[in-house]
């Protein structure tokens, strides 16, 4: 590959460019040969030879072993050197903090979790921010200064424009005016704020159903009802952070909600939210309703209706898909997409049963027809799209052979 004659750096370019895509290949396939990596990247295998030569030196690859079980000499391997950097995430809720520290590679190092009920009023957001980090840094066997970058999701959304937490009253703590100030004062890395539906998106994107598909929403419902929206291959946020908060959206079936963002709900939370699932189950005259958490109680009955798909069990199904449907037709309406993600507990409990009922419904209420599928990241979705988004821009900044 030439570069344009007389362009000052571009054989360092080359070079980088070269070796992000080794890289990249390493993370991908996992330890390699030079030989492979030759093969891979159109690259001579003295340029190869190079290639890792400088990137060892560089710390960024190692030598993991040799390849077996092949006719004549076994082949040095390599791989991405996973303590080239960390990264780190975190999933705050009302009711606890889950922390979760990943090497360079995305192999999780280790976790932690913070429970927060109560606790705002004696110890602060950034103690409680703090105290979880630390807790999963340790897990990691590392230290705080080692971490690169941090990714916090939350309800809600910081406004750009403000720096303030709008759309998620209930998140207790986290709507003074110098929160982010108090934050980056405390934390010895750059640290980025996202809603946590926005991290799920971000999660499915790059290790789950939305893979290789640039345009999609994810509806997730658990705690709170709400949609992701990936246009372009990139996270719509909105001009202050709101895009994608379809709780708040009016639909028919319930009262139209007024002054939304007090009562942190809407005419489509009300509908198809977590909480309105057991309260559809006795007026149905289903027995043993799960007590608890709604989310949980709601997951629960979806799952068991699933199973069941009979009698009134059946009719909760169908009634639940016919309202999660109200509300994704507007959306689908208005986007377009190519597909949509259900997630979250109350989603995913229902599994493919739920989710051809509510295609079915939405081909009659829509004239989009997405496709809709289930989403496979189904372990701490939220953290596992902030590690994956302090992954991107981690690799981004330490593979940059170029400087």
């Amino acid at each position: 590959m030439a570069g344009t004659a007389g362009t000052p750096g571009t054989p360092r370019v080359l070079r980088a460019m070269n070796d992000r895509a080794a890289l990249d290949l390493l993370l991908e396939h996992g330890p390699l040969s030079r030989t492979r990596i030759g093969k891979l990247t159109g690259l001579s295998k003295p340029t190869a030879s190079q290639l890792l030569a400088r990137l060892e030196a560089a710390g960024l690859v190692l030598a993991t072993g040799t390849s077996e079980g092949r006719p004549g000499p076994n082949a040095q391997l390599y791989a991405v050197n996973p303590a080239a950097a960390y990264a780190a995430g975190l999933d705050v809720t009302p009711q606890r903090i889950r922390a979760a520290v990943a090497d360079i590679t995305g192999r999780t190092v280790g976790e932690y979790e913070l429970p927060t009920p109560g606790r705002h009023r004696s110890q602060p957001v950034v103690r409680q921010v703090t105290d979880a980090l630390d807790g999963a840094v340790k897990a990691a066997g590392l230290a705080r200064d080692d971490v690169h970058r941090l990714v916090i999701g939350t309800p809600g959304a910081f406004d750009p424009n403000t720096g303030r937490l709008r759309y998620a009253s209930h998140l207790p703590g986290w709507h003074s005016p110098t929160i982010l100030g108090e934050l980056a004062a405390a934390l010895p890395m750059p640290v980025e704020y996202e809603n946590d539906v926005n991290l799920v998106a971000v999660a499915e994107q790059r290790l789950g159903a939305a893979r290789g598909h640039r345009d999609f929403v994810l509806l997730w419902n658990e705690g709170g009802l709400g949609a992701a929206l990936v246009l372009g291959g990139r996270l719509h946020r909105g001009w202050t952070g709101g895009a994608g908060e379809v709780g708040f959206l009016p639909v028919p079936g319930t009262p139209l909600v007024r002054q939304v963002t007090r009562a942190n709900s809407g005419g489509y939370q009300e509908l198809a939210g977590s909480q309105a699932l057991p309260r559809l189950a006795r007026e149905l005259g289903i027995e043993d309703v799960p007590g608890g958490p709604y989310a949980e109680a709601a997951a629960a009955l979806v799952a068991r209706a699933a199973d069941h798909a009979t009698g009134p069990h059946r009719t909760l199904l169908t009634t639940y898909a016919t309202r999660l449907a109200t509300g994704l037709a507007s959306l689908v309406s208005v986007l377009d997409p190519e597909l949509v993600v259900l997630s979250g507990a109350s989603l995913t409990a229902g599994g493919e049963v739920l989710r051809a009922l509510v295609q079915a419904e939405l081909e009659e209420l829509a004239a989009s027809r997405p496709h809709l599928v289930v989403g496979d990241v189904r372990e701490h979705p939220v953290l596992r799209g902030a590690l994956e988004s302090a992954l991107a821009v981690t690799r981004d900044e330490v593979f940059d052979t170029s400087r």
